[in-house]
């Protein structure tokens, strides 16, 4: 086989990708950071930048190649060691790529960084921080890894044998973080006050702030996964802020009707379920198109969230409702609004992806919905296993006493804000150390002392 050369342009655009994704993580750090107390504002960034150090090493070590490497047995279930410490990764390309095999990899790492990273929003302000990086490092492993070589690597059991389509990680991430946190939801169980005393977000313009970060990063994540700077680039690009903008009208409107208020918030929300609904098909449709996967985002997951906040089910930060359900509605609108044509008439897989409103019949919706039903049962029951482990043997959860104090203090001995100077710190048991903000270094008796009731 005479081997593909490499080119700049593509090149050039997937390193750009690249980066642009890996920004998302600290945008969603923001993102999360706005919704919770002020005492739980360090844990939570802390929760999503640790987790780019911990993907980090593992997918250079051995994650990409379970992910990506070779089948082991040729089930389509998982990858071999072949590209274990990337052994075999280089500047060549990898079978039709235009880009070195190198950068492909260094591409789905930041799509293996921030899928864990989204999962925290479902037990935000109640984790000790020790078992939590096992978590990580587990769930990257047995989950994340597993799902992308179904659905990513193109002999895949999904991919190959379903045929399911998934451009840019509907199925792979969103469904599958939104099954994961459901099952964390329900192992960490509910907060020290939900439903008795106001949980409201803190801080709203971080919020805003990292909507705006994710949504600027996420047109890496979808025109990047074109693999080139080419017209399937350039439409994934398009449609994505299409339908981020059709959910975030749709959400605001549809909260200013219920609440007679036009919310921020909603806004925002809206349009993160936005961009998550569009990713899975957003090499597959147009513009109009988007408009309604984006209106289904903004309906659906609005709806959801409204369900969550009366429920007794504490998911934080409603990673269910809106990367879940956003993830699901995407999945399967895929399947309804798909256009072979806007993919050059094939997907990767070389057959032809037209939905239902496009003449394809249920062919593709079925297909979308086998992939569905089978990552997200698997996402829940492994991470309930792997927190359930943990809990027994570690305890996943703070105390009490370190709960109400927050994790900021408990957790990392450090304060997210001091206003007026500094002060007293409600809450702080005596025996954990405060740093001090300029240095970073623990603070003196004399300073820790100052700083308690």
């Amino acid at each position: 086989m005479t081997e593909v050369p490499i080119n700049s342009g593509d090149t050039a655009w997937v390193l750009a990708a690249s980066a642009l994704v890996l920004f998302m993580t600290p945008g969603l750090a923001f993102f999360y950071a706005g919704f919770v107390r002020n005492k739980n504002v360090l844990g939570t960034i802390m929760q999503s930048f640790i987790t780019i150090g911990i993907v980090g090493i593992l997918w250079v070590v051995v994650g990409y190649s379970l992910a990506f490497g070779p089948d082991i047995g040729d089930y389509g279930l998982l990858g071999n060691l072949h590209y274990f410490g990337l052994r075999h990764v280089g500047a060549e390309p990898l079978g039709s790529a235009t880009i070195p095999h190198e950068l492909f990899m260094a591409f789905q790492l930041m799509f293996a960084i921030i899928t864990p990273a989204l999962i925290t929003g479902a037990f935000a302000e109640r984790a000790k921080f020790g078992p939590f990086l096992i978590f990580i490092a587990a769930w990257s492993l047995l989950v994340y890894a597993p799902v992308a070589h179904w659905v990513f690597f193109s002999d895949g059991w999904i991919a190959a044998n379903i045929k399911g389509v998934d451009f840019a990680g509907g199925t792979a991430i969103h469904v599958n973080a939104g099954a994961a946190a459901l099952a964390a939801a329900l192992v960490f169980g509910r907060r020290k006050g939900f439903g008795e005393e106001p949980m409201e977000p803190h801080d709203v313009t971080m919020i805003v702030l990292g909507t705006g970060i994710l949504w600027f990063g996420w047109f890496g994540f979808n025109a990047g996964s074109a693999g080139a700077a080419n017209a399937v680039a350039a439409n994934a690009f398009v449609v994505t802020t299409t339908a981020a903008s059709a959910a975030a009208l749709t959400w605001m409107f549809m909260s200013w009707r219920i609440s007679g208020k036009p919310s921020v918030v909603g806004a925002a929300a809206g349009a993160v379920a936005g961009l998550v609904a569009i990713t899975p098909a957003s090499g597959y449709v147009q513009p109009m198109e988007a408009i309604l996967i984006g209106i289904g985002a903004g309906v659906f997951c609005f709806l959801v969230a409204q369900w969550r906040a009366k429920s007794q089910l504490d998911d934080s930060l409603d990673v269910v409702a809106v990367h879940g359900i956003g993830g699901l509605w995407g999945a399967l609108a895929t399947g309804i609004f798909a256009v072979a044509a806007t993919n050059t008439g094939v997907n990767a897989l070389g057959f032809p992806v037209d939905g239902l409103t496009n003449g394809g019949g249920l062919d593709q919706l079925w297909r979308q919905a086998v992939g569905v039903a089978v990552v997200a049962p698997y996402s829940f029951i492994v991470t309930f296993a792997i927190l359930k482990i943990l809990d027994v043997t570690m305890g996943i959860r703070a105390t009490e006493e370190d709960e109400i104090a927050g994790l900021d203090v408990s957790q990392h001995g450090e304060r997210a804000y001091i206003f007026g100077g500094g002060g007293p710190v409600l809450g702080i048991p005596e025996a954990i150390p405060v740093h001090t903000m300029a240095s970073g270094n623990p603070a003196t008796p004399a300073e820790q002392q100052a700083m308690r009731p």
